[in-house]
């Protein structure tokens, strides 16, 4: 099989007379979301090892570039060897060291600045990422970014006080019962300052969090499991009974 069956497969789904209606029905706004999902199933797989699972899922988030280029070739807008060509003159502009001879490997983040520097418009350094990213995503590429241009704290230590100070502002605004729409405010500066430090950590905090909250979830089972070997129901247990159910869970865990 080859890219053109695939794309003359999508063709045939979109044709307005013989194709399917619900496929001929979408647009970019309705398909995004699934762009997005088959993208997570992706990184599913790959957290879980399962790379025979892994080639179904490449084949369909493919499925969702060959959508999504041809939904703009029927509006004239760009066609799949464009998207292809875009991509290839990128990488090969940012791998110098590789296509072109030189040495000295870039700096990717700097390419990309002096990209956006000879872009016609002058656009902001913040304005071209994507705003529907996870959001601990979306604050570390923000951090990155700015960091290019020295907006940056020079070691791991200010880090530290900014979450000390984020933390107190979280107490003073509960103490002062200013509303809750301050303490969302908040609560969202004292985690953005949480995702600079696994920033400057070299720590995905986004994959930090996942694994922590699967590990979260394998101990509770663990709690449900023993609680129902005692023929007890959980909300019938003590919160000190349920802790020690649950300090047994990391003891079997690190077992």
């Amino acid at each position: 099989m080859s890219i053109d069956t695939l794309l003359e497969i999508m063709k045939n789904l979109r044709d307005p007379e013989t194709g399917c209606p619900w496929d001929r029905e979408q647009t970019f706004q309705t398909i995004a979301p699934y762009t997005i999902e088959e993208a997570y199933e992706v990184a599913d797989a790959i957290e879980r090892e399962d790379y025979k699972e892994l080639r179904g899922e490449l084949g369909d988030l493919l499925f969702q570039v060959v959508f999504h280029a041809r939904m703009a070739e029927e509006k004239a807008l760009f066609d799949f060897n464009d998207v292809v060509s875009s991509v290839v003159e990128k990488m090969i502009r940012r791998h110098p060291h590789v296509f072109a001879g030189q040495e000295e490997q870039p700096n990717w983040e700097k390419e990309k600045l002096l990209e956006r520097h000879n872009e016609p418009e002058n656009k902001g350094l913040l304005s071209d990422l994507a705003q529907n990213l996870p959001a601990s995503k979306l604050a570390v590429k923000m951090q990155k970014r700015v960091a290019t241009v020295g907006f940056d704290w020079p070691s791991v230590e200010p880090v530290f006080d900014k979450i000390e100070e984020e933390m107190a502002e979280v107490r003073a605004e509960i103490e002062s019962n200013g509303g809750q729409q301050r303490l969302f405010d908040e609560v969202g500066d004292l985690m953005f300052a949480c995702t600079n430090l696994a920033r400057k950590l070299n720590v995905d905090p986004e994959a930090a969090l996942r694994a922590t909250s699967q590990r979260f979830k394998q101990r509770f089972s663990f709690v449900e499991k023993q609680a129902q070997e005692q023929n007890r129901l959980l909300e019938e247990m003590s919160l000190d009974e349920m802790e020690l159910l649950w300090v047994r869970a990391k003891e079997a865990e690190h077992k």
